[in-house]
């Protein structure tokens, strides 16, 4: 238990080191808008296509729905790490790019405070904006690049007020910054940059709700149920235009606050979970944004963005054959698969997105810490004209460290 401490140690200050959430695989739609968004789904959570609203468990931390920290042993201290490692293809009228990425991905933690009472907290991410690409144009060419991206440092609690019944609420403070880069060349040599700059520091909340009922001996139902009101993103944005051929200064051509201008919709999600036997479990979750009603406005030489409604469609299952049995029937089987119609928009274009998931919880010897291992296959383009097709590959390894912290022996 010692040595699981001082990893976990370490690996909190690797954490606040580096702060950012690792980046999505290149994707040129995140040129638009605040990126590409990311769900708090762990890497458990991602195998199984990214469900948990109505997820419960003593043994993983379920940021998707703060009611389920209620749920955690009086006894156990969790620690969840996940890494993740993307091979990344896209392809636009014939033209093929290939890129790899990846690094941290979050940080979470969770501990009991009473019998009924519990509290988590770590980092996530929340957008990530990676691409270049470029293009020709009269006289010249053009060449798109951006990085960055929003994460989100979460507290949250979550209680049980009578039996089988859970409410709980995180709270994040949003922090990153995201550039946007068009270097114009012409064919005279020379060079000018235009960068857009959004630096945002906000603040979110969530409320989350869920109910058990038991079917017998060997069965049970959970629902659950999420909301997150929509707000203005706080912080600045603005432009900058440097002509790199005279190394002249840098101007400032449009700055803006995003109070006012810029924001994100309310956020809905209920899914429905069944467990049978303590070995099979199954959960389907819908999420809803109303991204059509969101602001991202224009600024003094970059155009503003126009935002479609975003939903999700999610399902997934674990199966364990024997929890307390031998290590290989200790070690747990995940499959899910996910439909997303994303908030990007071009003109009559809306970006869709498909995957399928698998993975493995393999546990560790003599604890019941686990070691998660999840392979995801992921499809998007827009839609009816393809536009760019995408295909990534994502790997993920996530370390579930379960101990009994709060737990001391008798002096006899």
């Amino acid at each position: 238990m010692k040595i699981n401490k001082i990893i976990i140690t370490v690996a909190i200050l690797i954490g606040s080191v580096f702060c950012s959430a690792a980046q999505d695989a290149m994707s040129p739609y995140s040129r638009y808008g605040y990126g590409t968004l990311i769900d708090n789904a762990t890497s458990a959570q991602r195998a199984m296509g990214g469900v948990g609203y109505a997820m419960q468990s003593g043994r993983q931390i379920n940021v998707m729905n703060p009611a389920s920290y209620a749920s955690i042993d009086s006894l156990t201290f969790l620690f969840d790490m996940g890494l993740t490692m993307t091979n990344h293809w896209a392809s636009d009228n014939g033209e093929k790019v290939k890129d790899f990425g990846g690094g941290l991905d979050y940080i979470t933690l969770q501990v009991p405070i009473t019998k009924y009472l519990g509290a988590s907290a770590g980092l996530l991410p929340y957008s990530s904006t990676g691409y270049s690409f470029g293009n020709n144009i009269d006289n010249g060419a053009n060449s798109y690049q951006g990085s960055g991206g929003i994460n989100q440092l979460y507290a949250g609690v979550g209680v049980k007020p009578f039996k089988g019944f859970s409410l709980g609420v995180n709270f994040s403070y949003l922090f990153g910054k995201t550039r946007n880069d068009n270097y114009v060349y012409t064919d005279a040599g020379a060079t000018t940059l235009f960068e857009r700059v959004m630096d945002v520091r906000d603040y979110n909340v969530q409320f989350g709700l869920q109910y058990f009922l038991p079917l017998g001996k060997t069965r049970s139902i959970t629902v659950g149920a999420v909301y997150s009101p929509g707000k203005d993103f706080r912080g600045n944005t603005y432009g900058i235009k440097y002509d790199t051929t005279n190394d002249s200064e840098p101007d400032t051509i449009g700055q803006m606050d995003l109070k006012g201008n810029y924001s994100r919709p309310a956020t809905w999600g209920a899914g429905i979970n069944m467990q049978v036997n303590r070995r099979l479990m199954v959960e389907a979750d819908f999420t809803y944004q109303q991204w059509s009603k969101a602001k991202f406005n224009a600024i003094d030489g970059f155009e503003g963005t126009q935002f479609d409604d975003r939903w999700k469609v999610a399902a997934g299952l674990q199966y364990v054959q024997n929890q307390r049995g031998s290590w290989f029937r200790r070690i747990q089987y995940r499959l899910g698969g996910y439909y997303t119609r994303d908030y990007i928009k071009f003109g009559d274009n809306n970006v869709k997105e498909y995957g399928v998931s698998l993975g493995f919880g393999l546990p560790a010897p003599a604890s019941k810490t686990l070691i998660n291992l999840g392979l995801q296959y992921s499809h998007r383009q827009a839609t009816p004209n393809p536009l760019v097709k995408e295909d990534c590959l994502y790997i993920t390894i996530g370390v579930n460290f379960n101990e009994l912290w709060f737990w001391r022996n008798k002096i006899k």
